[in-house]
């Protein structure tokens, strides 16, 4: 799998990221050992997870993995923390409290002595930025962190956030980002470029709806059947989205390929995108993620793919802040 620099860094990720946010959930330790197995021998590195994914069972099975299974320096190691919401005063949030005491449970649960992508999960409106920014600096400084990013962020949010910075920097921000949602590239994307920031999109499928597998109902081992994902998948079953997916898989049959791959190198491919993050139920879908690298969308279907996800052209619903 191809390599790309992570912003303005040092730091090189995988082209496609391996999602963990249903680790611990409906995804068992079993499968998710055969996801990363998968995954790495595919050449891929960058792993995504966070303190909250499974109530922290996702970082924990992650650890189980990369002590028993996968050795730690094939990977690069991303978690995030702040969404957390718990008893106590450090319950959640980004303080610096709260931040500095997630990311040491993290690094327990992990079984790890530091984070390769530390990353603030959701933007605090009740904590100072200043304060925020000296815990991920203390991060680095510690030698607990190697690299820092953002997740969630808006496109101000995001600029003042790196410009507060004094002994560091922002490498990353992740961002749902796909044919169904393009909000990002109004502010949040130029943000990024000019602040040398590398976009890592999730939800890069549109919530499993560009996989075509909606079309003609809801699936009863999909995730929009689970009671835990089903309004997570909702968002994007709309009239809009339907639109956009007949084009995908009208695409798809012409290349020969399968909507998943166009749907994931359209994002792939799109500038400032480091690494789109895909999450996977099992191995089985896992594959199809990883089958896309072999694909490069021709210019002409790409123009096409653009021009009917355009998001001025009438877009049926309004973007919403979410902590995935």
């Amino acid at each position: 799998m191809e390599c790309r620099p992570l912003g303005a860094s040092g730091l090189k990720v995988s082209r496609t990221g391996l999602g963990t946010m249903s680790w611990g959930t409906d995804t068992d330790a079993e499968e998710a050992a055969n996801q990363l197995v998968a995954f790495v021998d595919a050449g891929g590195t960058l792993v995504d997870t966070a303190d909250v994914y499974g109530d922290g069972e996702s970082e924990r099975i992650l650890g189980s993995l990369l002590a028993d299974l996968v050795p730690r320096e094939d990977i690069v190691l991303a978690t995030k923390a702040a969404a957390r919401r718990a008893d106590g005063p450090f319950g959640g949030g980004a303080s610096r409290g709260s931040l500095l005491l997630a990311l040491d449970e993290s690094l327990r649960r992990l079984g790890v002595d530091h984070i390769d992508l530390w990353q603030v999960h959701a933007w605090d409106p009740g904590v100072p930025l200043d304060e925020t920014l000296s815990a991920l600096e203390h991060a680095v400084t510690s030698g607990k962190v190697r690299y820092l990013g953002v997740s969630n962020y808006a496109g101000w949010q995001l600029a003042t956030a790196a410009c507060g910075l004094r002994t560091t920097r922002l490498v990353s921000t992740q961002t749902e980002y796909s044919l169904l949602e393009r909000g990002a590239e109004a502010e949040l994307v130029p943000a990024a470029a000019h602040h040398g920031v590398g976009l890592l999109p999730w939800a890069p499928l549109g919530r499993g709806v560009l996989t075509g597998k909606y079309r003609g109902g809801t699936p009863a081992d999909s995730r929009g059947a689970s009671v835990t994902y089903g309004g997570y998948v909702d968002r994007h079953r709309t009239e809009r989205a339907a639109r956009i997916v007949e084009a995908v898989a009208t695409a798809a049959e012409g290349l020969g390929t399968s909507p998943l791959a166009v749907a994931l190198a359209w994002v792939r491919d799109r500038p400032g995108v480091a690494a789109p993050v895909v999450g996977a139920r099992d191995a089985a879908q896992l594959a199809g993620s990883l089958a896309a690298e072999e694909l490069t969308l021709p210019d002409e279907i790409r123009g096409a793919l653009d021009d009917v996800s355009d998001p001025t052209a009438g877009a049926d619903h309004a973007p919403t802040e979410e902590t995935r």
